[in-house]
């Protein structure tokens, strides 16, 4: 029988304490304000007052303990595997049902790596009966703290709806759809990416002010897939002009992307065409010994960058061209 709690407020922080069990499991969702992660702490060491360096080694020794340094890699827990995320209007039954269909596509991806499954033929006949495949779900009211103040407001706020499952559930599926889990660890990417927009150029760093708004969107882009990112800093791009980092060997950015903190290297380029109304995004990828390339065309950049992760996991899965 399906179980669903509603999010709740503990303090100043967001919370979503789920209140169901299942098979004698309980889940429990913490959140970051911002980015809503799994069990976050923000501001370590930002208050600390001592001389710079003494600060600088000290926050590096909490961030290292507690897990926020960069890490080539990320550990899976099943439970955090098995569940996915959609947004729906009001806790109605019929949007309920739209949502369990959005978060059973979510799901098979999350788990596989593999972007294809979307598009076979058997996935018809599977959201129809999503609802069936769902073990227990949870709603996040995504206006808490906000007041009811119309007749809009209080049948159409909308929600995060959690759907978790079981995962002989959803590995059984993916069996029917000739597909498997993707378990281990999930490498963590070094993005190398060149921007032009008109007259405006530039290699997205860690510093770099006019790319403040892409690191935020290609982070954003990693929570589906249990992805994560980061991005060199100025001083490591140094010897690369565009034409480098657009046209380089592979594996000298993988060399790089360790510098950076990351396992290796995801490079591309996003250009602006008024043509195509949007960017063209063109990515490369290294992966035993082959590099991948995919394009999209005329999206927005969130797009741009969230097809980049769906491609990098479809290849780092073992699932192929993107």
């Amino acid at each position: 029988m399906l179980k669903a709690a509603l999010g709740c407020v503990n303090g100043s922080s967001l919370c979503a304490v789920v209140l169901a069990t299942s098979g004698g499991r309980c889940y429990e969702d913490r959140r970051r304000r911002k980015r809503r992660r799994y069990c976050g702490v923000d501001g370590f060491g930002e208050q600390l007052a001592m001389p710079g360096f003494l600060r600088a080694v000290l926050l590096t020794v909490v961030l290292v303990t507690t897990g926020f340094a960069p890490r080539a890699a990320f550990a899976i827990t099943t439970d955090d595997l098995y569940q996915s995320r959609t947004i729906v209007t009001g806790q109605g039954e019929v949007n309920r049902r739209i949502g369990f269909r959005a978060c059973l596509d979510r799901v098979l991806v999350r788990v596989s790596g593999d972007q294809r499954l979307l598009e076979k033929p058997e996935m018809a006949a599977m959201r129809d009966k999503a609802g069936d495949f769902v073990d227990a779900f949870r709603y996040h009211d995504r206006l808490e703290g906000i007041p009811i103040h119309d007749e809009q407001g209080t049948h159409d706020r909308p929600h995060d709806l959690t759907c978790l499952y079981k995962p002989t559930t959803v590995d059984k599926l993916l069996a029917q759809l000739g597909s498997k889990p993707w378990l281990g660890e999930r490498p963590t990417l070094a993005v190398f990416l060149t921007v032009e927009q008109g007259g405006r150029h530039f290699a997205l760093s860690t510093e770099e002010e006019r790319g403040k708004a892409m690191r935020e969107s290609f982070a954003n882009a990693t929570d589906p897939l249990l992805m994560h990112v980061v991005f060199p800093k100025a001083e490591q791009l140094a010897d690369l002009g565009e034409k480098e980092l657009r046209n380089d060997d592979m594996a000298r950015l993988d060399l790089l992307a360790k510098q950076a903190g990351g396992a290796q290297a995801l490079a591309g380029s996003i250009v602006w065409s008024d043509k195509e109304l949007g960017w063209i995004a063109d990515w490369r990828l290294a992966d035993h010994g082959k590099t991948y390339r995919w394009q999209v065309r005329g999206v927005s950049f969130d797009e741009a960058f969230r097809v980049a992760i769906g491609g990098a996991a479809q290849i780092l899965s073992g699932n192929g061209q993107p």
